[in-house]
Parts: C-alpha cells; structure tokens; sequence
C-alpha cells in the first residue's frame, strides 16, 4: 500500500523542507520530494498543512488507556520514566502488536532509596489509579556494591536505560530517603559498562550536581529550586552543556503542579516552582543545552498528548525558544539522545510515524492542535 502526501509543507524533524511531496509504503516513508515515488493507492491532500515526524513525549509515565489518548495528539512515541513491571509487560505487548497506540520505550524500575521517591506514591495509589495486582515491591538501593547487580536485573526486565532518582524531598515539601552520591555514581558506571544510558530525577540545584557528579547522560527536569535570576542557575547551566547532559523540560509538570494541590501524595511543589523552572530552562537553552521536550505525563496533570502540545506553547512563550527549536526538541533531539534512528525525521527508510496540522507549527506551535491525520508505522488512525 502506497500513500501519497501532496501539497503539505514538511517539517522534517530538523528543518523545514518547504512545500514537498512524502510517499509512504507499508510502515515506512519511501520517497520525499515533489512528484517523487511513482503511483500511489492512496491520496492525501495536505495543502494548507504541515506535515511533521510523529512527536515524542521526553518524559511520561503509562498507565491503562494513555498510548491510546497520546496518540490522537500525534505523539507517536513515550519514553517512559518509571513503570511496574506487571503493567509495562503489558504496554509493551500493546504496543508492538497494534497500531492504534502510541509506542514506548521504558526506564521500567527505577533506582532508588528504600522508602524514596516514588515509593510514597506507589503506596498513595494503590488500589485507584494502580491496580493492587500489578504493585510488586521494587528494588532498591543503598549500598554502591548493589548496583551491577541492580542493573543486571532490570536488564533482564527489558529497560530501555536507567532512571536514578536523587531527591531528597525538597521541592514537595517533604522529607525523603535518596540515593546516596557513591551510590549515584556505581550505578551510573555499572549501567554504561551494561551499555545503558542513564537519566537522573533531579529538581533542586544540589541533587542536579550530584547527578553531573556521577557521570549521567541526561536529567529527567529541569531543577527548580533556585530564583529565575540567580547568578547559580546559568552557572549550573554551563556546567550541564560542558558534560554534554542534556534535560527533559517539564514545564507543563511544574505549571500543573505549582500551587495548592487537594491530594498531597500527588506530590505537588509548593508556589513559585514554576517561574524557578522557567529560569532554569531559560539558562539552559542560553547555555546551549540539548533540551528534550517532555511532560511528567501521568494519570492526572499534564494529560498525556495534549500534554506535550502544552509544553511546547510554554517553551516557546516562557521558555524562549523558537517555534523551530521546540519541535526539533519534540522529534529528532529525543530519538537522538535515546538511539531511536528509526524515527524522528521524514526521510526515505524511516519509520512512516508522521502528523499532519492545519497551519504552520513553525511559526506557531498552538496550531499542533489542529490535527489532521495521524500514521503510526505507515497506518493512518481513524479521527
């Protein structure tokens, strides 16, 4: 089966391409270019659209019915940051056999302290949003001599790359166990010896240091516990960009979560978080940074696919970056940073995962809202 997208500008994942024709056959794209491809079973008129590689949501978290709400957004991939193992075997399932979802790759278990974060959710959410079956009691870790053996057995799970949570309870307003600096820093060497990378969870400056500190390839957010025009923030910032980090945004996680919260297991940071991240992101993308656009999606706030179109109208607001470089941070930066050369970019041999829009996402990315047709895997999804 051929498809034939005509009369749409492309975006292809790090440039626009201009008004261009995309020819799709079976699950991948097989020609870009103006009447390039041959005949085609099928006909799409994109005049007036924009066609882009399918997005990537940096940081979620999947749950029961989420791939399937992401994907009606156009985000055709999830790195998730924590899941049980029960429930991920699950999603895992979903996703390679259908195409009306959206496709994940997983931290799976997270490194963490006994009693750490998110045991605390964990317990808080048992028995509504977790079913009381798929809770098994995770690893943790408080020794550095656990670590070959921690990462060993979540390679045996399936994990995509290693999650190491550093966080001492600060920004919820609390008191928690975290994973010590040694600790930190063994299991970050035992997973690159494993061929792993790692991302940290890291939300205050200090527990940023000790994850650059311990050699990690990336950070989960942006840290928000220092005043947007605090002199620490762009030092912090330079250091990230000399080590080569990069770090997933989560604005649209603070702008949901600043503030009065009824439920204090949703672990909500206190007022001003925000406008503290803002200026975190802010030093980051004038450091020159590799920022990944993600959400913190959960069964709450920020809703998974709508989510990501959020944060990419505050990254672009707040945050200051160009429309450009908030969907570049959207595609090709995060199959970049998590080895997914499959995807990412419209190019001949890729993955046909694409979104088509009505109106032009690079000069304004609300317009991501006005979804056209979604493909995952070349299929195009019902609307």
């Amino acid at each position: 089966m051929r498809t034939r997208i005509h009369g749409a500008r492309v975006f292809d994942g790090e440039h626009i391409r201009g008004i261009t024709d995309v020819v799709v056959e079976d699950s991948m794209v097989a020609a870009v270019g103006t009447g390039a491809g041959g005949r085609a079973d099928i006909e799409i008129d994109g005049r007036g659209g924009t066609l882009l590689p399918g997005l990537i949501d940096a940081h979620t978290h999947v749950f029961d019915g989420s791939l399937a709400e992401a994907l009606r957004y156009g985000v055709t991939t999830e790195i998730d940051m924590f899941c049980l193992p029960r429930p991920l075997a699950r999603h895992r399932r979903l996703a390679a056999v259908r195409d009306d979802v959206t496709d994940l790759r997983s931290a799976g278990t997270i490194a963490t302290a006994p009693g750490g974060h998110p045991t605390q959710l964990i317990a808080a959410l048992t028995g509504t949003v977790l079913d009381p079956g798929d809770v098994t009691e995770i690893d943790t870790v408080t020794d550095p001599a656990q670590a070959p053996a921690f990462v060993e057995a979540r390679i045996a799970e399936g994990s995509d790359f290693l999650k190491i949570v550093i966080d001492d309870g600060t920004v919820q307003g609390t008191d928690l166990p975290a994973v010590t600096p040694e600790a930190a820093a063994a299991l970050t060497a035992a997973a690159h010896d494993a061929g792993l990378r790692v991302v940290a969870h890291a939300i205050t400056a200090s527990e940023v240091a000790i994850a650059l500190d311990a050699g990690v390839d990336g950070l989960a957010h942006v840290w928000a516990d220092v005043a947007p025009d605090d002199p620490a923030s762009r030092g912090l910032a330079r250091r990230v960009r000399r080590q080569g980090v990069f770090v997933v945004t989560t604005l649209a996680y603070f702008e949901a979560i600043d503030g009065p919260h009824p439920d204090a297991a949703a672990g909500c940071a206190r007022p001003g978080h925000y406008a503290n991240a803002v200026g975190a992101l802010r030093a980051l993308h004038q450091a020159g940074v590799p920022l990944l656009a993600g959400t913190d999606a959960t069964p709450f706030a920020p809703a998974h696919g709508a989510g990501l179109h959020r944060e990419l109208v505050l990254l672009t607001g707040a945050g200051g970056l160009r429309a450009e470089e908030a969907l570049v941070a959207a595609t090709s930066a995060v199959a970049d940073r998590f080895g997914l050369c499959d995807r990412g970019r419209i190019a001949p041999g890729l993955r046909a995962d694409l979104l088509l829009v009505n109106g032009d996402p690079t000069q304004d990315v609300s317009v991501l809202g006005n979804v056209t047709a979604v493909w995952r895997r070349g299929v195009q999804q019902a609307r």
